[in-house]
């Protein structure tokens, strides 16, 4: 599987979305994306992150963007974070790992002194040509999505 580096276009794949809907990131050429992957829905800093994003997404709407979460979790799960969280964006379904692979974000992570392979926090922008021109690896949820506001704010 190749991974995506800067300059490459957005994946061709389909991914299974909330909304009941399939999604190819290639079909959306037009609008900048920002596509942040988290590990896991429910958890602390994974809340804090998609809340943070949340609460900047009509300002990112402004700027010609949309907003995607990925995670390894079910989209049956993700509905109930979605809503509970209220959030205005859809969260992708990547059980398969394909996009994650795509990427290059699973990583050996360690959790209570055991290895366990797991997403690390990263975040990715596609410009509204659908190039990939900037990525975030190993991200801290503080102040995060403001940094990403000010690098689509750098696009326009």
């Amino acid at each position: 599987m190749t991974v995506l580096t800067l300059g490459s276009a957005a994946p061709d794949i389909e991914i299974s979305s909330t909304g009941d809907k399939t999604l190819r990131l290639s079909d959306l050429k037009g609008k900048n994306i920002v596509l942040y992957f988290y590990p896991k829905d429910n958890t602390p800093g994974c809340t804090q992150e998609g809340r943070d994003f949340r609460d900047l997404s009509e300002r990112f709407a402004a700027l010609n963007t949309v907003i995607f979460g990925v995670s390894r979790d079910s989209v049956k799960m993700h509905e109930g974070f979605k809503c509970k969280q209220e959030f205005p964006f859809d969260l992708l379904s990547d059980p398969d790992e394909a996009l994650c692979g795509l990427f290059d974000v699973i990583k050996m992570k360690s959790m209570y002194g055991k290895q366990v392979r797991g997403i690390e926090r990263s975040t990715f922008l596609f410009d509204s040509r659908g190039n990939l021109v900037r990525e975030w690896r190993k991200v801290k949820v503080k102040e995060h999505a403001q940094d990403v506001l000010q690098a689509v704010e750098g696009l326009n």
